[in-house]
């Protein structure tokens, strides 16, 4: 297959949390663990697909807020951070997986040459221990987390920072994501985005106005090949 793509020279940049990988189940256990410890009831699978894509911290304050009175203290809210990054980076990898169809993809896309990278809300140095764990962090060279430049998505930095470090440009580069934070930060980079229609989005991937969307990793080289046509 790697022969026969009409992209080589592309970039594409993955979201991780709900479009590379399926994190829901560990990012769950380890916000059930702080709610837990705060007297709280659990949340609900379901619920906490709807509450990632901002970052640990808005995920914890979304939980507490869903359990109830609202934390809105900062030290305090360190304080469930630093407890959160701690227990999540003993457990990240305990459920979350690939999505379907990316194992043969990925290698696929670097046999071909074409420049990988993440761009993510997640912590830079969680981002790479998640992918060193599941065994992609080799195809991955570049990762680009919250804390990677100072900002954070929707801002375009973090985005246009992973297409310059993988080699690539802005005009031959795709975004995968799910979410409206990631259709946000493609256009402010003005980049072509791919939605997945099973990701983390509390409204349907297909409102959200991306340039393309699909339900399953299979579809993604015709999805890419149209946008750099």
């Amino acid at each position: 297959m790697s022969q026969s793509l009409p992209f080589s020279d592309a970039t594409i940049i993955f979201d991780l949390d709900g479009t590379l990988v399926d994190t829901a189940p560990d990012l769950m256990l380890s916000l059930d663990y702080i709610l837990d410890k705060l007297g709280r009831p659990p949340v609900q699978l379901d619920d906490v697909r709807k509450m990632i894509g901002q970052g640990a911290r808005v995920l914890i304050q979304e939980g507490l807020a869903r359990t109830g009175p609202a934390v809105t203290d900062d030290k305090e809210l360190d304080r469930l951070m630093d407890e959160f990054v701690e227990y999540y980076g003993k457990h990240i990898a305990d459920g979350s997986r690939l999505f379907p169809g990316l194992d043969s993809l990925l290698e696929d896309y670097r046999s071909a040459g074409i420049g990988l990278g993440v761009c993510t809300n997640k912590l830079e140095s969680l981002s790479r221990l998640l992918l060193e764990a599941i065994k992609v962090d080799h195809l991955f060279p570049t990762i680009i987390g919250r804390d990677t430049v100072g900002v954070g998505k929707p801002d375009p930095a973090p985005l246009l920072a992973a297409i310059e470090r993988a080699g690539g440009k802005p005009e031959r580069t795709v975004y995968i994501g799910d979410s409206i934070t990631d259709v946000k930060t493609a256009r402010a980079a003005n980049v072509p985005i791919v939605l997945v229609s099973f990701g983390y989005t509390p409204v349907p991937a297909a409102e959200l106005g991306g340039d393309v969307l699909i339900d399953h990793f299979d579809e993604l080289n015709d999805a890419v090949a149209g946008l750099l046509r």
